[in-house]
């Protein structure tokens, strides 16, 4: 995919955005609380799963860093999909929503053309190719900066590898707050004139 993302995570939050994966679960009758479920589990595996690909030390934790944020980032996806679903809203989850609940709390001042919360409503933007490709490259440069801050843990293996599996825990419990903030309230399409 050419993009004008402007930076190698640019591309790939463009190529993690751009089609929702199926969801692994059914609308519920309770979706608060199977949602509440999802995303303690969800927040258990991405720490499991950053915290062992945190473990190589030095350079060799060095290659680490990208597929260790890319598996965190598909968790996280699959979470944001299983959220809308429990919901029933699985049709209203598209690229510009799956950024806005990955990356908002990441990097709020780039998402500000997508999405913006009125009262208890959230309003994310049908999003145009370019706009997605701009909010990606923001949202990369931010990415680069936490990929540079992972890099240092490489250099403390065992407490590096806890730090960073905390930090991906915490990071999902975020994306799934900022899912049930957008799928639990009524939502507001703002379609372009």
């Amino acid at each position: 995919m050419s993009t004008n993302s402007n930076t190698p995570f640019g591309d790939r939050v463009l190529a993690l955005v751009a089609e929702p994966p199926q969801a692994g679960v059914a609308r519920s009758p309770r979706p608060a609380d199977a949602a509440a479920r999802a995303i303690e589990a969800a927040s258990a595996k991405a720490a499991l799963a950053a915290g062992a690909l945190a473990l190589p030390p030095g350079p060799l934790g060095w290659a680490t860093i990208a597929p260790e944020m890319l598996a965190v980032w598909r968790i996280q996806r699959q979470l944001v999909a299983d959220i809308a679903a429990l919901y029933g809203r699985s049709a209203q989850l598209g690229p510009a929503q799956m950024m806005w609940c990955l990356f908002r709390h990441t990097a709020a001042q780039a998402l500000r053309d997508l999405g913006v919360r009125v009262g208890e409503r959230v309003i994310v933007r049908p999003a145009t190719q370019l706009l997605l490709q701009r909010a990606a490259g923001a949202v990369g440069v931010q990415l680069g900066k936490q990929a540079a801050g992972r890099a240092l843990s490489r250099w403390v293996p065992l407490a590096g590898a806890a730090g960073v599996g905390a930090y991906a825990w915490w990071d999902t419990r975020q994306v799934g707050r900022a899912a049930l903030q957008l799928f639990e309230q009524e939502q507001v399409i703002d379609n372009p004139v």
